[in-house]
């Protein structure tokens, strides 16, 4: 991680502040752009969404190592993400207290993406207890199947009005991404999309670190990688 950052040209307290407001509020590259301007900083948009596409993929290491457990029942739920004019599929999971257990961008919207989206999650935060989800098919299936070829006893609910947490979660994904008019690729997709939830995260006390209970979201982010807060 170091050496990243390392071979980056320009100052990395700018480069982390811009990134950071690009993540944690709905604010467009060219927005960026015209923010650095009027601080006498000349890059263009394009370069902004370059660091963002360098520097995220840190964060995201880092912060997953210090993220803490979730509870052990589920809300699971997807919503839609235009990429290069075509809608995908942004599988997110919170706990029954609003904690945020995962989240996977997919090309496809079917048994097998539900799979790879819980296999992730749970990887990370173990083998839940019970999901709740709506009466898609699909992910019902993909439990029944992590049930049946892994022995393991996972309740599933379908039911509506109990998803309504994962449901108003999405709103604050959603917000930050509505003024970027959608993503150029796949990949950079998943890169931002990540980005934007290790911050939604940070806000709700997810970051497990002594000391950060005590400053701010925008300083713990900063924390990730060492640097103090920029000026």
């Amino acid at each position: 991680m170091t050496k990243a950052l390392k071979r980056l040209h320009y100052p990395l307290e700018i480069m982390l502040m811009r990134v950071r407001w690009y993540i944690a509020y709905p604010l467009s590259l060219r927005h960026l752009e015209q923010m650095m301007a009027e601080r006498s900083i000349e890059v263009d948009h394009s370069t902004v969404h370059r660091w963002a596409l360098k520097l995220l993929p840190i964060f995201e290491k880092k912060f997953r190592k210090l993220k803490r457990r979730v509870g052990a029942s589920w809300r699971m739920d997807e919503t839609y993400i235009k990429v290069k004019g075509n809608w995908k599929y942004l599988y997110r999971a919170v706990d029954k207290d609003g904690q945020t257990v995962d989240s996977l961008l997919t090309a496809k919207r079917d048994k097998q993406a539900a799979m790879r989206f819980f296999r992730k999650a749970m990887l990370d935060n173990g083998i839940p207890e019970k999901v709740v989800m709506d009466k898609s098919g699909a992910n019902k299936a993909a439990i029944d199947t992590i049930n049946i070829s892994h022995g393991n006893t996972i309740i599933v609910r379908q039911v509506k009005y109990l998803n309504n947490i994962v449901e108003q979660d999405h709103r604050a994904v959603k917000r930050i991404t509505k003024p970027m008019m959608g993503f150029k690729s796949f990949r950079a997709a998943k890169i931002i999309l990540a980005g934007i939830e290790i911050m939604h995260m940070i806000r709700k006390g997810q970051l497990m670190h002594s000391g950060f209970q005590k400053i701010t979201a925008a300083q713990q982010f900063y924390a990730l990688v060492g640097s103090g807060r920029p000026v």
